[in-house]
C-alpha cells in the first residue's frame, strides 16, 4: 500500500480535488437512556463546531438492512491534521463521557458532485 502523503500528492498531480477530511464513526457503548441524557450537550458541541468551520457533515447511520436506526453515527470534520481531528472527536461530550466510542480515518475526497439550491423568496436551502 502507498503512503498516505504520496497518494495524496499523486491525486493532486493528476488533477483530483484531494480534499482531506476526517471521518469519525461513533458507536454507542452505554444504555439508550445515557445516550439521551448526553444528546443535548453533543448537539450543542456539534453546532459549535459547525459555526467554527470544523464540522463538514454529521448524522446517524442505518443498520445494514437500511430499515433500522441503531445509534451509530458518522461525523466528518475539517481539520489541519489527524491530531487536530482526534482532539475534536475527543472533546465531543459523547466521547469524552465514554457514552460512545469512535474510530477515525482520513478521507481524501477526489470526485463527486454537490448542488446547493437556495430559494431566496421562499427562504429555503437544500443540498442535493
Amino acid at each position: 500500500m502507498p503512503a498516505w502523503k504520496e497518494y495524496k500528492k499523486a491525486a493532486k498531480e493528476r488533477g483530483s480535488l484531494a480534499l482531506e477530511l476526517y471521518v469519525i464513526t461513533s458507536t454507542p457503548v452505554k444504555s439508550p437512556d445515557e445516550l439521551k441524557a448526553r444528546l443535548p450537550a453533543h448537539l450543542e458541541y456539534q453546532a459549535e463546531q459547525e459555526q467554527l468551520g470544523n464540522l463538514a457533515l454529521a448524522g446517524p447511520l442505518s443498520d445494514l438492512t437500511g430499515e433500522l436506526m441503531e445509534g451509530v453515527g458518522m461525523i466528518i470534520y475539517k481539520a489541519e491534521s489527524l491530531e487536530a481531528a482526534v482532539a475534536l472527536a475527543d472533546a465531543d461530550p459523547m466521547h469524552k463521557s465514554g457514552t460512545r466510542e469512535y474510530t477515525i480515518r482520513r478521507w481524501l475526497v477526489n470526485e463527486g458532485n454537490l448542488q446547493l439550491n437556495v430559494k431566496l423568496s421562499a427562504q429555503s436551502i437544500s443540498l442535493q
